[in-house]
């Protein structure tokens, strides 16, 4: 009797190991066999909930930077950067629960880009800041009413497809191509700092990655509840667990429906600068689609979120550009955006949240450079006053 009591936890452990494999087995076969649905639908949702959540509280990289320099407001930014923190803890959950595998991921390439990372960061943040914001904050300006971000977010698909594969395209191959390191040739598997870490200590990678996570997620999360006007304002802490979380559930969406033979052949979450020109793409060539992919359903849905944020706050105001000087700027911004975020892969959301969820190297930099780059702008902005 004694040994049976002793082996009862173990094999209920197990049972409950097995059972949560076998939940999450389940989802995964329901999502395979209607992915397009799964993908249509879901992505629609987050799409939503991100768009409502920026427009509801005033979320904008861009203008996280100016309340730095203007006033001395760092709330905006550490929502941002806790956004970052929300989703690479549940990024790393995703991980462990076996629901996804960051390998699949565009973010952690062997062969990091350095160059592209810091030269497309920084002019992304310059862009930003000529256009009065980012990729996700000229869709809400646009789901509100703004016409000039209409406009924006045109010109930005444009100028991304003709720097993947257009006009631009050979340059920006040439440029990164010489700016890249590849680094399974110094023995690491990818970029993430885990597999660095584990590369350089010999820590098994699974040590090394929970090491990294806890050290950049708890200083994250350290660094932004310390500052009491950032704990008592509700607006900024929704805005950042919000986005994060929705981050998570892109990653947990796209694994779930991933089968590269099927109608999800990757992993990611949100991003919104080559999405930009996906969906100008589906809606010009509607007909040669079967469905719409995650990018393009998300990007949509961000609209529709803000537009109803805007209605249900009596703010849907249609503007459009008020001279021909706020029209070149906005013009210059928008390309500059197009361009820096194809050359950096990502965004101040794609790169600087989605990206730096996987903690890979590459998102990291861009991260920072973009920062940077808004810095620049501004400066550059008040010369030009």
């Amino acid at each position: 009797m004694l040994i049976l009591d002793c082996e009862a936890p173990g094999r209920d452990r197990e049972h409950r190991v097995t059972g949560g494999a076998g939940v999450i087995e389940t989802w995964k076969e329901a999502a395979i066999e209607n992915a397009a649905a799964w993908i249509l639908w879901g992505g629609l949702l987050i799409g939503a909930v991100f768009g409502f959540i920026v427009q509801r509280t005033n979320f904008c990289t861009m203008g996280s930077l100016s309340d730095i320099v203007s006033f001395g407001d760092w709330r905006r930014f550490r929502s941002w950067v806790l956004a970052a923190g929300v989703a690479i803890l549940g990024v790393y959950w995703l991980e462990r629960a076996g629901i996804a595998d960051m390998t699949g991921s565009m973010y952690v390439s062997p062969s990091l880009a350095w160059g592209g990372h810091v030269i497309g960061g920084t002019i992304f943040g310059i862009g930003m800041v000529f256009s009065g914001g980012c990729v996700s904050r000229n869709l809400v300006r646009a789901g509100s009413g703004d016409l000039r971000s209409l406009v924006v977010l045109w010109l930005i698909g444009g100028v991304a497809y003709m720097t993947i594969g257009g006009l631009f395209g050979p340059a920006r191959v040439a440029m990164v191509g010489a700016m890249t390191a590849d680094l399974s040739a110094a023995g690491v598997s990818d970029q993430r700092l885990g597999s660095i870490i584990s590369a350089l200590t010999g820590v098994p990678f699974e040590t090394a990655q929970l090491a990294a996570v806890v050290a950049i997620a708890g200083a994250i999360l350290i660094w932004c509840f310390k500052d009491a006007a950032f704990r008592r304002s509700p607006a900024h802490l929704a805005a950042g667990v919000g986005i994060g979380l929705c981050v998570v559930a892109g990653w947990m969406l796209t694994a779930l429906t991933f089968d590269e033979f099927a109608a999800n052949p990757s992993i990611g979450s949100l991003s919104f600068v080559r999405p930009a020109g996906d969906s100008i793409d589906y809606v010009m060539r509607f007909t040669a689609y079967a469905a719409p992919g995650f990018p393009v359903v998300t990007t949509l849905g961000a609209l529709l979120g803000a537009f109803v944020g805007a209605v249900s706050q009596r703010r849907f105001r249609l503007a459009t550009f008020s001279d021909p000087a706020d029209t070149l700027r906005n013009l210059g911004g928008a390309m500059l955006m197009g361009v820096g975020g194809v050359v950096a892969l990502g965004c101040t959301i794609g790169q600087a949240v989605t990206g730096t969820s996987t903690l890979a190297a590459g998102s990291l930099i861009t991260f920072a450079c973009i920062v940077i780059g808004g810095l620049i702008g501004m400066k550059a902005m008040e010369a030009m006053v």
